[in-house]
């Protein structure tokens, strides 16, 4: 349950009130590496929401938010720290919408979060490592955890009539972590994954790992990879030596550039990526219109992680993680009046005059356990080479 405003969270309120700051988000993303499709649109959909939050001259006193980019890469953590860290001591950051891979957000979080005491708000990483990770409070996700997903790619097989998968995933805590997830549900659903076999990102040729891949069989290829690196190079040798026809598709090959690398090649193929048909996602498509594409990818998780830092720092008083950790869950779940994107200086003057709100934002927000989405996914089906939405599970 919601804490009520105390006198010191009110006086904290004022004080701040007293001096406008500039207040500065960390957007960490891999603008290079195996997803760098997916992020610019992230970071868009982040930055959307720090304009509006700036523009309602609400937050702390009427303080500016002003975005800071750095290049996470997705997969090289030794590269992904030292922007995190450059982050915070170079450019004073207040908080951090990111990362977007699982790997990096956790060493991130580990090496980086952890001893700056800087809180970490990730759109897309979705290991289920990262649910028990030590975090003193600091980390939260709005996308669901791949405990959930593996259960939806199940229900999704099953109902499709597979029972019977090869498996393939990228060799990372993320892949890992799903193929791990999938596997169990899948069997104890009654299917039979064949195979399970990881391939490595950046490779010329995966006539090998499709050898091996074939040589089990299956009904369907399931490809936990990365669209912009070695998912597509699977899916690629897959269609080339004829070992698949269909394929199903987890979050990480969800995008625009499926469609560009294989359009009606994979017709028939299947997948799931959290989404919601909520009032909200379409409140932000309409908030969006042309500038960017709000339907892509993790877009709605960005502008709510974003969303939730700032009305945290607005609940709390402050804009030190120390002092707004305590309040994400609060903002993010009831009680309190509803707050949808695009009404952020309204969710803003509420929690100035000391009410609460319940922040559902673009993906039907509720932050549950350790302070991740409970999640929603939308079911995809490729149809004549496009992405077509099957319905919301």
């Amino acid at each position: 349950m919601k804490k009520l405003f105390t006198a010191t969270a009110v006086t904290a309120l004022m004080a701040g009130s007293v001096h406008a700051d500039e207040i500065k988000i960390g957007v960490i993303l891999g603008f290079t590496g195996p997803i760098e499709s997916l992020t610019p649109a992230m970071a868009s959909g982040a930055e959307l929401a720090m304009k509006e939050v700036s523009d309602s001259g609400l937050l702390l006193g009427g303080s500016t938010v002003v975005p800071v980019r750095a290049d996470g890469t997705c997969v090289d953590s030794g590269a992904a720290v030292a922007a995190a860290e450059r982050l915070i001591t170079a450019d004073k950051i207040d908080g951090i919408m990111g990362s977007d891979c699982s790997g990096v957000t956790g060493t991130i979080l580990s090496n980086v979060a952890l001893a700056n005491e800087m809180v970490m708000i990730s759109p897309s990483a979705t290991s289920p490592g990262l649910s028990v990770a030590e975090d003193n409070g600091l980390f939260f996700r709005t996308a669901p955890s791949d405990a959930r997903q593996g259960e939806v790619m199940t229900n999704v097989l099953m109902e499709e009539g597979v029972k019977e998968v090869a498996l393939t995933y990228t060799n990372n805590d993320y892949g890992k972590g799903l193929a791990d997830s999938f596997q169990a549900a899948f069997e104890a659903a009654g299917g039979s994954v064949t195979i399970s076999a990881a391939h490595e990102d950046g490779k010329a040729d995966y006539s090998a790992e499709i050898g091996a891949l074939a040589s089990a069989g299956g009904d369907r290829l399931v490809v936990a990879g990365y669209v912009d690196q070695g998912g597509s190079g699977i899916v690629r040798a897959a269609l080339d030596a004829g070992a698949f026809e269909t394929f199903h598709f987890p979050d990480g090959m969800i995008g625009a550039r499926l469609e560009e690398n294989f359009g009606n090649e994979i017709d028939g193929s299947t997948g799931q990526i959290p989404g919601t048909d909520s009032e909200g996602a379409a409140m932000l498509t309409k908030l969006v219109g042309d500038s960017f594409d709000a339907t892509s990818s993790f877009v709605p998780d960005s502008y709510d992680a974003a969303a939730l830092i700032l009305l945290a720092m607005q609940a709390a008083g402050s804009k030190a993680s120390s002092d707004y950790k305590s309040k994400v869950m609060d903002v993010a779940n009831q009680p309190g009046t509803e707050i949808f994107p695009g009404e952020l200086a309204k969710g803003l003057q509420i929690l100035k005059d000391g009410g609460e709100i319940d922040y559902v934002g673009a993906t039907a927000v509720e932050l549950i356990g350790p302070g991740e989405s409970a999640g929603s996914y939308r079911q995809i089906k490729i149809d004549n080479g496009k992405i077509t939405t099957v319905q919301y599970r």
